[in-house]
């Protein structure tokens, strides 16, 4: 008998790891240390909250049905913002608003795939886009990374046959926290291109990439939309984790399809938050860059705590948009070491077998540091928690 959909993969990370608290008590001199989850924990600023009050209050048709594709206003100002930010050419008609940036990778693929079809992802992966290949019947075609966590185009080459639908790329990446170079983006676009499947980018950390300028050209190519979808959450930039607000830029013809799909899933996405992100896009910028300022302040902090750690053998992977990407030195595996860290340090994070395949010993050495919601000194005191543990742990 066939599994159903929520059978065939596994539990939510997360959610899985909050179970780990359960019976564990932290002393006040000690509390705990949740490095966890990639989401800020401090609400909108006041005056979005106000903005979004006053939306609530006055805009009566807020709390109505909206457009499927989401607010004619909020599509038009990323598509402006989107070709601002990468030099190129966005147009209204190729942006759709979606209910979160996991919804927008979910639509991707329902308007791409087909049960048995195949979505190249380079490991370690974000595992809710490997969630939903699983619960669509999709083949997650896994494209290791080297010690440098980027991914080879000529090994991505290699595996695509003719089920491959799509390539599927985070940068800044979660988990690794690598940015992928501009170059190397391009050459997936090129590979995908080449092929005729498609390449999904998904830059939901983008706000935080620590380099000026484009993080890529690909929106200056005049026909980018052949080859690119791109994903993008309003999340993490205006503190909005709650309101589900994210979009797809593509194709009018892709967005057709997408149109089916959301509007049988969600018929709209929330309208407070879709204004919400309106308001900060147009209002925000000073304080965004402060918010980028204050998380490469902490990405800083990370490499300067660094040398506590690998004297004893920790090495630091990868570290950028809200990650530290660390391999350890004990001779268990992650999936054993993360809770044992809970009850013995006092520190929630999630172990690399979380984003890697079973069959893929790599990740039993490596753990996500979400350190987003830690300053300099909380930053400080994580690392010097790791440093006191056993050799033995």
């Amino acid at each position: 008998m066939n599994l159903p959909r929520t059978a065939t993969t596994f539990a939510p990370p997360v959610m899985e790891a909050r179970r780990w608290l359960q019976g564990v008590t932290f002393p006040a001199d000690r509390p705990l240390i949740n490095v966890s989850q990639a989401a800020p924990v401090d609400p909108p600023p006041p005056a979005l909250r106000q903005a979004m009050a006053d939306v609530a209050l006055q805009n009566d048709e807020a709390h109505l049905y909206g457009p499927v594709l989401g607010l004619p206003e909020l599509r038009a100002e990323l598509a402006a913002k989107t070709a601002n930010h990468y030099a190129g050419t966005v147009d209204p008609a190729q942006v759709c608003i979606t209910s979160g940036c996991n919804q927008a990778f979910a639509a991707a693929i329902a308007i791409l795939c087909a049960e048995e079809d195949e979505v190249i992802l380079p490991t370690p992966w974000y595992f809710n886009h490997k969630m939903w290949l699983d619960m669509s019947g999709v083949a997650a075609v896994p494209l290791p990374t080297g010690a440098d966590l980027l991914p080879d185009p000529e090994q991505a080459a290699a595996l695509i046959t003719p089920r491959t639908r799509a390539i599927s790329l985070v940068t800044p990446n979660n988990p690794g926290g690598v940015e992928y170079p501009a170059d190397l983006v391009q050459a997936f676009f090129d590979l995908a291109r080449e092929h005729g499947i498609a390449l999904i980018v998904d830059e939901t950390y983008r706000d935080f990439d620590s380099r000026s300028g484009p993080p890529h050209a690909l929106f200056q190519d005049p026909d980018w939309d052949d080859t690119l979808i791109h994903l993008y959450s309003f999340s993490k930039a205006y503190r909005l984790t709650g309101h589900r607000v994210g979009a797809m830029i593509a194709s009018p013809k892709r967005l057709a399809e997408v149109e089916k799909f959301l509007d049988t899933v969600a018929i709209c996405p929330g309208q407070i938050g879709q204004h919400a992100a309106l308001w900060g896009m147009q209002n925000l910028a000073q304080w965004l860059a402060g918010e980028r300022d204050e998380i490469l302040a902490r990405r800083a902090a990370i490499a300067t705590q660094m040398p506590k750690l690998t004297a004893q053998g920790w090495q630091l992977l990868g570290l950028g948009g809200y990650f530290a990407y660390m391999q350890h030195p004990f001779g268990i595996s992650s999936a054993d070491l993360a809770p044992q860290l809970v009850r013995d340090a006092g520190i929630l994070c999630l172990p690399g077998t979380m984003f890697c395949p079973t069959d893929d010993p790599s990740g039993e050495r490596q753990l996500r540091i979400a350190f987003a919601n830690l300053d300099a000194t909380g930053i400080a005191i994580l690392f010097d928690r790791l440093a006191a543990l056993p050799r033995n742990a």
